[in-house]
C-alpha cells in the first residue's frame, strides 16, 4: 500500500512554480504597499506624546478613575455601554424583517433581490459617516450615538440573519407539513427553534463590536467616554488619558468574558 501511495505521489503534477509565482506576486504587492507608509512625521515630540500616554497608563488620575458623578468614568463608561446595548437591540429587531425579506426561502426572488439591495446600502455606509449625519439631526448627546449603532446594526446583524435562515433544514418543513402544521405552527415550531442561538450569538458578537464603536463615536459628539477622551488628549492630559484607557480596558476584560460564556453556552446547547 505504501508503494502505492508514493506512486500516485509521484505521478502527481508538481505546482510548485504556481505556488513560487503567487509568493512572489504577493511579495510583490506587500512591497509596492509599503511605499505608501511615512514615517517621516514620527519626531522627538511624537515619542514624547507616546511616553505620556505610557505614563498616564502607569499613573492615572484616580480622582477622574473614582468619581462617580456625570463628569467621572464610571458614568460615561456607562452611558457607552447603554449607547451600545440599545442600539445593538434595536438594530436587531430591524433587522429580522429585513432579513426574513431577504432569503430565497422565505419570499420569491424579486423581493429578495430588493431587500439584499437595502441590507447592502446600509451597510455600505461606515460608522463614522453615520455619526456625523446624526449629529447634524438630532444635535451631539448619547441619542445620535443610539441611532448610529442601531443602522450600524441592521447592515451587519440583518447579512448573519439572512445566511442563517438560508441554512434552515428543510426536512423539518417536511415533517411539519406532513403533519399538516399551519404556517404560524411552522415558523413556531420549525423556524425559531432554529435560528434563536445563533441570532442570539450574532447579537452578543455585534454588542462587542459596537461597544467598541461607541467610543469611537463620542470622538464626534455622539455620547460616551470618547470625547472626554479626545479632549484629554488635545490638552496633554495624560493622567486623565490613562484613567479613561484603564476603565475601557476593564469594560471590555468584562463584556469578553461574559459574552464567551454565554457564546460557550449557545453553541453546546446548554
Amino acid at each position: 500500500m505504501n508503494d502505492a501511495i508514493e506512486r500516485k505521489l509521484r505521478l502527481a503534477p508538481k505546482r510548485w512554480y504556481l505556488k513560487l509565482t503567487v509568493a512572489l506576486v504577493f511579495a510583490a504587492i506587500i512591497a509596492w504597499s509599503s511605499t505608501a507608509v511615512d514615517a517621516s512625521g514620527t519626531d522627538s515630540r511624537g515619542l514624547l506624546i507616546a511616553r505620556g500616554i505610557l505614563l498616564g497608563l502607569v499613573r492615572p488620575n484616580k480622582e477622574l478613575l473614582l468619581n462617580m458623578t456625570k463628569q467621572g468614568v464610571a458614568y460615561l463608561l456607562l452611558e457607552t455601554v447603554c449607547i451600545a446595548y440599545l442600539g445593538t437591540l434595536v438594530g436587531a429587531i430591524i433587522a429580522i424583517p429585513l432579513a426574513f425579506l431577504s432569503s430565497a426561502k422565505i419570499v420569491p426572488k424579486p423581493v429578495v433581490v430588493l431587500g439584499r439591495a437595502v441590507t447592502m446600502a446600509v451597510r455600505t455606509i461606515p460608522a463614522f459617516v453615520y455619526g456625523l449625519m446624526f449629529i447634524r439631526v438630532t444635535g451631539p448627546g448619547a441619542f445620535a450615538g443610539l441611532l448610529t449603532m442601531s443602522m450600524c446594526s441592521v447592515g451587519m446583524v440583518s447579512k448573519m440573519y439572512i445566511e442563517f435562515i438560508d441554512d434552515l433544514d428543510k426536512k423539518i418543513f417536511e415533517s411539519l407539513d406532513a403533519c399538516g402544521c399551519t404556517a404560524f405552527q411552522k415558523i413556531r415550531y420549525g423556524i425559531i427553534p432554529q435560528l434563536i442561538p445563533d441570532f442570539i450569538s450574532t447579537i452578543i458578537y455585534r454588542f462587542d463590536m459596537n461597544l467598541r464603536d461607541a467610543t469611537v463615536l463620542g470622538l464626534v459628539g455622539a455620547g460616551g467616554i470618547g470625547a472626554p477622551l479626545i479632549f484629554a488628549m488635545g490638552a496633554y492630559r495624560w493622567s486623565e488619558v490613562g484613567a479613561i484607557l484603564i476603565g475601557l480596558i476593564v469594560l471590555i476584560l468584562i463584556i469578553e468574558f461574559f459574552s464567551s460564556r454565554i457564546r460557550r453556552k449557545l453553541a453546546r446547547g446548554l
